[in-house]
């Protein structure tokens, strides 16, 4: 065997046992993460970076852009995505966006088990599993108390607040009021007519309380200034928000409704053509561990699923929630389900016809 052969079959080999022992996400040194805002704190990517030498390319979005973005691609263009659970089954049912968790390449062991497996039960589709939880918290009302009394969503339509107020216009503020009128929307999911009626008699609602809406908010700035400069005196707003609002004005208060409050958990779920599942298997279970999932909590200002990370969370932060959330309110949390398809076309319907009635 000539020498130049020789060499050119030792290295080939070389490369092939090389490219066998080397981890994938090795190979592939980018994991592309589409995120919320806050999920991922430069000192969390430095830190992954330095154990496993993947960088984080990270693309801040909601659950609607999320799924748009996936649909358009079929699932490409990002490796991990951090949908709320009850926004996976019906994409996927719809579109086929995601592809199944391996759970054996899970540590199970980082999660709090109780919401590791409600979570599993609730992205559950033909027997796959789709989503893992991660950070979870509440949509309320956060109140200025010294300009108003507030305890339900109603309260946000009342005529001493007038041009004074603020909410979404997203199907989160549909769901709430709906609550409040004393009916339960999320077991009407599987009766599109009935659920239609009732997103109708809630449409109207709106509409009525629409000369109360200071504006309707989509950037979560907007509404935190308006909240400090007395601009807005009431809002349908996450509890963080409220939370970071007190520590600045004690009399600004989250309040978890009579109605309830709505619970949501935002997850880890995998597109169907991400190309490097590896990393984001990494990615989640460097997240878990405690230590690191309680500066993400720090972070975002929210809770985690990870099991013992609640030991690392900040002291303040656990007063103003148990301030907040006394056990009774606590218990009336309205857990987001899994959305069925088509619910959302239901209420993107009336969510047009509140934005376009004068």
């Amino acid at each position: 065997m000539k020498l130049s052969r020789l060499i050119r079959l030792t290295l080939g080999a070389s490369l092939v046992a090389s490219s066998f022992a080397s981890p994938v996400w090795a190979q592939e040194q980018k994991l592309r993460l589409i995120t919320w805002a806050d999920y991922v704190p430069s000192e969390v990517v430095t830190l992954f970076k330095k154990e496993t030498g993947i960088d984080v390319e990270i693309t801040l979005s909601n659950n609607e852009e999320m799924i748009s973005k996936l649909r358009a691609t079929g699932g490409a263009g990002f490796d991990l995505a951090q949908p709320s659970q009850d926004r996976i089954t019906g994409p996927q049912q719809e579109f086929g966006i995601y592809k199944p968790m391996d759970l054996s390449k899970i540590k199970s062991e980082l999660f709090i088990p109780s919401m590791l497996e409600a979570t599993k039960k609730n992205t559950t589709l033909a027997g796959k599993v789709y989503g893992l939880p991660h950070l979870w918290g509440t949509d309320g009302l956060v109140v200025n108390t010294k300009l108003a009394k507030m305890s339900d969503y109603p309260d946000l339509c009342k005529a001493d607040v007038k041009g004074k107020t603020a909410v979404r216009l997203k199907r989160p503020t549909l769901l709430a009021f709906a609550f409040a009128s004393g009916k339960d929307p999320f077991a009407l999911y599987n009766d599109p007519k009935a659920y239609g009626a009732l997103m109708d008699d809630v449409g109207k609602t709106m509409v009525a309380c629409k000369s109360n809406i200071k504006f309707y908010w989509d950037n979560k700035d907007q509404l935190l200034n308006g909240m400090r400069a007395g601009e807005v005196v009431g809002a349908m707003m996450w509890d963080t928000g409220g939370w970071k609002l007190n520590s600045e004005k004690p009399e600004i208060q989250y309040i978890a409704p009579k109605s309830g409050a709505l619970g949501w958990i935002d997850t880890f779920a995998i597109p169907a053509k991400g190309r490097n599942d590896a990393a984001a298997y990494a990615w989640i279970n460097f997240n878990m561990r405690p230590e690191i999932a309680a500066k993400v909590a720090s972070s975002a200002g929210n809770f985690t699923a990870s099991k013992g990370a609640d030991q690392l969370m900040d002291a303040k932060l656990k007063a103003q929630f148990a301030a907040s959330f006394p056990e009774a309110a606590l218990k009336n949390v309205k857990w987001y389900p899994a959305v069925p398809a088509g619910i959302e076309d239901i209420e993107g319907r009336v969510l047009d016809r509140i934005k376009a009635a004068q």
